[in-house]
């Protein structure tokens, strides 16, 4: 039993009963170079969003969810850690790249309200760390006087990067009320 830990010729001789003929023989015994398994940077994604790995370090590769292509797509519903086993010329190694899965923001922005012609309203925003409204405007809290019936959005992002939209419908009640003095 040997282990080298380099490519090492082995070489045997063999002797007759009386000790005076002999025979050499060699074997050469190839150590080849384990791979250096990369499964790539771990990373943050928000949550539904993709994201793709790509690992290096191997001539084929074996992904822990079964894949066997160099990069995968995935897409997690919570952190998850994925192991890639690279290999060439028989031999193996593995790295772990961690996927972190980041929340949305529970971006609300109102129940739909109706307003009398020419009346203002506030909107007020909430579940998020900043808002952009459809308007332009970045508070939570925003004052409007729309003529018509109309859709207010409002993107909610958390510190984490993360963005979810929610809307608002303003409609208008029209008044048909006439003075008769």
């Amino acid at each position: 039993n040997v282990a080298p830990t380099e490519t090492t010729t082995y070489t045997v001789t063999a002797f007759s009963l009386s000790g005076n003929n002999f025979e050499d023989d060699s074997v050469i015994v190839t150590v080849n170079e384990i791979p250096v398994a990369n499964a790539g940077e771990d990373t943050s994604i928000c949550f539904g969003n993709i994201t793709t790995l790509t690992a290096s370090g191997g001539v084929t590769y074996l992904w822990s969810n079964g894949q066997t292509t160099q990069s995968i797509s995935v897409n997690p519903t919570e952190t998850t850690t994925y192991t890639v086993e690279v290999f060439e010329n028989n031999c193996s190694s593995i790295d772990q790249a961690q996927v972190t899965v980041n929340a949305l923001p529970e971006t609300n922005a109102g129940n739909d309200i109706s307003i009398t012609e020419g009346a203002t309203t506030i909107l007020t925003a909430s579940g998020a760390d900043s808002y952009a409204w459809n308007t332009g405007e970045t508070t939570s809290s925003i004052t409007v006087s729309p003529n018509t019936i109309t859709t207010y959005t409002v993107t909610g992002a958390n510190s984490n990067g993360c963005e979810l939209m929610d809307e608002v419908i303003v409609t208008i009640i029209l008044d048909d009320i006439t003075a008769n003095a």
